[in-house]
């Protein structure tokens, strides 16, 4: 994609801002990709030290139209911190400031902590922050919100949305802007809190966040099920979520996701029933609370699965999920590129979208390893393909076309906790009809009339998978 040169611009930023302005190839390459992998280089990185030195860069930006791109640690697999339209980068990483208000409730942090950095100060003072998404050692605040990222805690909890009290931050103007306040009720004017959450930073830049905590569960439990095929797990999970009993985790990995995970620490899941597709849950609350739920969940394992393992310990509970952390990385013995969408199935559709995941493999003719949260129907289908063999890298993308389609169709959704960035773009009118994708951008353009912040995003169609990727490891790559 061409991206215009805005040189006046930025000596006029290096002026002003000095040494938080890096011009150089090197600094300005490693801003120019996130994890889709897929590289445009921008023009200047800003590295700012404080929250007052964001206004003037957007309001240097705003005057001369040079697009604006906000990133954390770039781990978004969307391409969403991409600097498609070149320009400038404004990197967060220097905003990491975290406070638990141990009486409230709630932490104070900025746009730069890490996701696992909240949690650790939470849980140091008896409090829990839920949202964890895989990455969340690397993976900033800022860009959770950005996306409205979930997690594993998901189904119980909620997402970032539900645990964002106030936000703070700038207009593309360079005006600063603080939505709702540290309170726990807030009832005074349009709620614009809620819409810059989830906007990719399309509409504002956050720098900070105060965020709700929950008491830390007091008792945890966790158990292994296998079961003799998908369409089982499925409404065996179902099963389960109608005897009310709401696990903080119900993670589900399919047959492909098992054998891969199998072979990557050269374990058996179970002894005598190699890759099955499983069921991690974990129960967590009060002691009486998840010694109660325990009984009934022993009772429905007996029932709907071909095998169960509990876990007596802390070191069993690891052995059990690292099952869970190595299916991922392990997938790329299937081929050397994924296709990797975070949809959303509504539960009452499981069982259908078991079958349709078996028709589409044997229609393309490729693995699709499909794992994911099931207490919220937030699930990662991985269509894996060789990129340099054309037929199997056509069979992808008719792949993914045909399961954005099916996902609509039962009334799901195209992403649950990725965003649409640049990767699902081709499929955001599958999700919104006309009038409701005008009805967004009429936000972009009152929020953002000069169009300078996240550019060339979610509503111009873009194949990121036609681009050349980059060949390397990023330190929270599970490959």
């Amino acid at each position: 994609m061409f991206a215009k040169s805005h040189a006046l611009a930025t000596r006029q930023l290096k002026k002003r801002l000095g040494a938080r302005v890096d011009t150089s190839q090197k600094g300005c390459w490693a801003a120019s990709f996130d994890s889709s992998k897929i590289s445009f280089l921008p023009e200047a990185v800003i590295t700012p030290r404080t929250e007052k030195d964001i206004g003037p860069v957007l309001e240097l930006a705003n005057k001369h139209r040079v697009p604006v791109t906000v990133r954390g640690r770039g781990t978004t697999l969307m391409g969403s911190a991409a600097p498609v339209r070149g320009g400038w980068v404004i990197d967060m990483m220097k905003l990491k400031a975290v406070r638990i208000d141990t009486d409230a409730g709630m932490a104070h942090v900025g746009a730069g902590a890490t996701n696992a950095a909240v949690q650790r100060a939470a849980a140091a003072k008896g409090w829990f922050y839920p949202p964890d998404p895989s990455s969340k050692e690397y993976c900033t605040i800022g860009g959770n919100i950005a996306c409205n990222a979930g997690g594993m805690h998901g189904g119980k909890y909620g997402v970032t949305r539900d645990f964002v009290i106030a936000l703070r931050g700038f207009l593309p103007t360079g005006e600063f802007v603080e939505w709702g306040t540290a309170t726990k009720k807030f009832a005074a004017g349009f709620n614009l809190r809620d819409l810059w959450i989830g906007s990719e930073g399309m509409l504002g830049v956050v720098t900070g966040a105060v965020l709700k905590l929950v008491p830390m569960p007091a008792a945890r439990w966790t158990l292994l099920t296998a079961f003799e095929n998908e369409a089982a797990a499925f409404g065996a999970a179902r099963k389960l979520f109608r005897q009310r009993v709401q696990p903080a985790i119900c993670e589900f990995l399919d047959r492909e996701s098992v054998v891969c995970a199998e072979r990557a620490t050269g374990k058996t899941v179970f002894p005598g029933q190699a890759g099955r597709p499983v069921i991690l849950l974990e129960l967590a609350g009060s002691l009486a609370e998840v010694d109660d739920l325990k009984q009934d969940v022993l009772v429905w394992a007996q029932s709907n699965t071909v095998a169960f393992r509990e876990a007596h310990s802390r070191a069993e509970v690891e052995e059990l999920w690292e099952v869970r952390r190595k299916c991922s990385g392990a997938m790329f013995e299937l081929g050397d590129s994924k296709l990797n969408e975070d949809i959303v199935v509504p539960m009452r559709n499981y069982e259908k979208f078991a079958r349709f995941i078996a028709q589409l493999k044997r229609q393309s003719k490729l693995p699709i390893p499909t794992f994911g949260h099931l207490a919220d129907g937030n699930l990662h289908v991985n269509i894996m393909y060789h990129r340099d063999n054309p037929a199997e890298t056509k069979a992808a993308e008719a792949a993914v076309q045909k399961l954005m389609e099916t996902v609509v169709a039962l009334g799901g959704a195209i992403s649950g906790e990725h965003g649409i960035g640049l990767a699902k773009t081709p499929f955001l009118r599958l999700q919104h009809n006309p009038a409701q994708v005008r009805a967004m951008q009429a936000v972009k353009k009152a929020l953002d009339p000069r169009g300078i912040l996240n550019p060339g995003k979610m509503f111009s169609v873009v194949r990121i998978w036609k681009y050349p990727k980059l060949k390397l490891r990023l330190p929270w790559d599970h490959k």
